[in-house]
């Protein structure tokens, strides 16, 4: 029962969540937990200390039954010279026992502090202690779907790490780190982010319009999808199915509309896990989206996509699953049973939209992505499926006016085959770019890019044929009218790799940027950016200099970022601003080359959490939230020598006179404090 009502209480949030912002007032987390221990004779008690925000409440480890509260509970996993001693201990300052109108019966709870106490015997104290904390949080009208913290405790040195998924003590990364507490390095004494010398006048990044942006771009790939054999089929049969086989005309106008909120349900249901995910740490998708591996894997992915749009195989679910379906379906009738039609469909189709999801989820998997703009990618994908059903059934007329299912649609599916080799260089390309192992420079990306744009020329002409297709005896007006596209794709594409002679270097074209590699990383044409990229190293030049730092939060796999510097930073107003007035560092968050040694250790968080400085991208990374409340790239912060914040930091900004108003505004803001210092 307890877990039927945890799935339903998952649904309604995903739901709720998807209709209402977070708002002011909205608490996303609200128990911050750290980890202590203390030696008592030749025992430990590891604590779990549970932070909680005002007005909500975390419960006693009394299980009360499938109808109360979820009960906190600490598990220790067996591990060599680890005992458990007695049972777990619970104290707070603010013990609350009686009744609770929330589950109607009597409960006891903490509220501000609650400690659960285990006592452990353990031969080796070096060694680290590893488990998992469980518990369900609520206040007076709600509650939290409770939540599972893996953690790490090294009870020698009093390091520990939280995680959303179990952590293994002897991971490399652990080893010999100490613990530092608002390190130097991390932790810059004279920024305040309430009080720039300046204040900013205006919000450049505006989030309402990225998710717009993202839902769109979403639509548009649902758009795609019901162009597919696997779709486009299933329209007439389905509304056909609902108008003529329903008891009356309204009925199956219902039941048609039921079955497209059905389909956007279903999309909108795959982006929960990222929420959960991403709640852990601000910055898991910048670690999701940069690491190498994950976009090598992607790459791989993308590469068997293609073969599959080509007709080499289809990617299909496990039949049993699809029959499980339809079988459901036809049992239970009714709005269950059209909601097993609506999974039907979503699993029959997924040989098409697989793909087409697929580089969706891994498109959105950004840094200044997140699960918002998964959710809205997937909601506007689901909207496209979902639409065709709900217009028809008002429309039924319209079902006459469909073109017939015929070879354009594997056509649809070949280009969409040479659009995913393309898009798999991109991962492969970020990979290449964290890694720095120059394997896919900018000449082989835009070289890829122009042979995939000309094979569909090719293909669309007749040249080039898969395992199903007929040959092309006629070529129709829509076709000819791709292959004017296409061709005019590939000229442009081909206009990436002009040379600017005086610059040796080559002449981007505006949509490529932030897709392929920087004209600078290059066989033929190397460039290294002028600017440093040790925070320590430009603050000391910039004391030497007497001129304020501009830092560059950015990354290796940023789109934004580059196009920010292929297209802002070289035009009058901003460039001269930035070689003459400023000291440039440019830092990167995505950067996975390991610190030296003695450079790597625990960095505790603002939160009390503990995190592993183990690369320069940790570093950089870490001293961005905790200093600035930012995990997306890039960010621009504008400092004084001694570090002071001169205006407000600010993110992608593509208006070139927006971002020279950025500037001017910091050097407006050195004069005042130049002016200060001379009274």
């Amino acid at each position: 029962m307890k877990t039927f009502l945890c799935i339903s209480f998952s649904l309604f949030v995903m739901v709720t969540a998807w209709a209402q912002p977070t708002g002011a007032g909205a608490v996303a987390d609200p128990v911050k937990l750290t980890l202590t221990a203390v030696q008592n004779g030749d025992a430990w008690d590891l604590n779990f200390n549970a932070a909680i925000e005002k007005g909500w409440y975390v419960y006693s480890t009394i299980n009360y039954g499938d109808m109360g509260p979820w009960p906190t509970s600490v598990k220790i996993d067996s591990l060599p010279g680890v005992t458990v001693e007695g049972e777990l201990k619970e104290t707070g300052p603010k013990v609350i026992e009686g009744m609770d109108e929330m589950f109607a019966m009597n409960v006891k709870k903490f509220k501000e502090l609650a400690v659960f106490t285990q006592r452990l015997k353990v031969s080796d104290p070096s060694a680290g202690i590893t488990g998992y904390f469980d518990f369900g949080t609520c206040d007076d009208s709600q509650c939290l779907p409770p939540k599972t913290i893996y953690f790490v405790y090294f009870l020698e040195s009093g390091a520990f790490e939280l995680s959303s998924v179990a952590l293994n003590p002897n991971d490399p990364k652990f080893a010999g780190l100490k613990t530092r507490s608002g390190s130097a390095e991390l932790k810059l004494a004279n920024v305040d982010l309430n009080a720039p010398v300046i204040p900013g006048t205006e919000a450049v990044v505006k989030e309402a319009n990225t998710l717009w942006k993202i839902f769109f771009l979403g639509f548009l790939g649902g758009l795609v999808a019901l162009l597919t054999p696997c779709v486009f089929p299933m329209i007439p049969l389905t509304v056909s199915f609902f108008t003529k086989g329903s008891e009356d005309k309204k009925q199956g106008l219902k039941n048609a509309l039921t079955y497209g909120g059905f389909i956007l349900g279903i999309y909108l249901l795959f982006s929960l896990p990222f929420h959960l995910l991403g709640s852990v740490n601000p910055e898991i998708f910048n670690e999701i989206s940069t690491n190498p591996w994950l976009n090598i894997f992607f790459f791989v992915i993308f590469l068997v996509f293609a073969v599959s749009f080509f007709g080499y195989f289809e990617i299909t679910l496990p039949s049993s699953w699809v029959n499980s379906m339809d079988q459901k379906a036809s049992k239970f009738g009714g709005m269950v049973g059209i909601f097993f039609m609506a999974l039907t469909l979503a699993l029959v189709s997924f040989s098409c939209t697989g793909p087409i999801l697929g580089s969706l989820l891994a498109g959105a998997l950004t840094a200044d992505g997140g699960a918002w703009q998964l959710t809205a990618g997937l909601g506007g994908f689901g909207m496209a499926l979902a639409l065709p059903f709900a217009l028809f059934a008002l429309f039924p007329s319209w079902l006459n006016s469909l073109p017939r299912s015929g070879s354009w649609l594997n056509s649809v599916k070949v280009v969409l085959g040479f659009a995913e080799i393309a898009l798999a260089f991109k991962f492969l390309s970020n990979a290449d770019l964290v890694k720095q192992w120059s394997i896919v420079p900018y000449e082989l990306f835009m070289i890829v890019w122009v042979i995939c744009a000309l094979g569909i020329v090719l293909y669309l002409f007749g040249v080039i044929r898969f395992p199903h297709d007929s040959p092309v005896k006629k070529r129709s007006a829509p076709r000819w009218a791709f292959i004017a596209l296409f061709t005019a794709t590939t000229v442009y594409l081909a206009f990436g790799l002009r040379v600017d002679q005086e610059a040796k270097s080559f002449k981007p074209v505006a949509l490529m940027s932030g897709l392929a590699p920087p004209a600078g990383y290059s066989w033929i044409f190397p460039k290294e950016a002028e600017a440093f990229h040790d925070l320590n190293d430009a603050l000391a030049h910039a004391r030497t200099v007497n001129k304020p730092l501009m830092i560059d939060f950015t990354g290796w796999a940023c789109v934004n970022c580059r196009k920010m510097e292929e297209h802002v930073w070289p035009e009058q107003g901003v460039k001269e601003v930035i070689e003459n007035d400023y000291v440039l560092v440019s830092l990167y968050v995505d950067d996975k080359r390991e610190l030296p040694k003695d450079e790597q250790f625990i960095h505790e968080t603002a939160t009390g959490s503990k995190k592993p400085i183990i690369t320069h991208g940790n570093k950089w990374a870490t001293l961005q939230s905790e200093n600035f409340a930012s995990a997306s790239q890039p960010l621009y912060v504008l400092l004084s020598p001694d570090g002071q914040l001169l205006t407000d930091p600010v993110g992608y900004t593509p208006d070139r006179s927006e971002y020279a108003t950025f500037l001017r505004r910091g050097l407006d803001a050195m004069k005042k404090l130049g002016a200060q210092a001379s009274l």
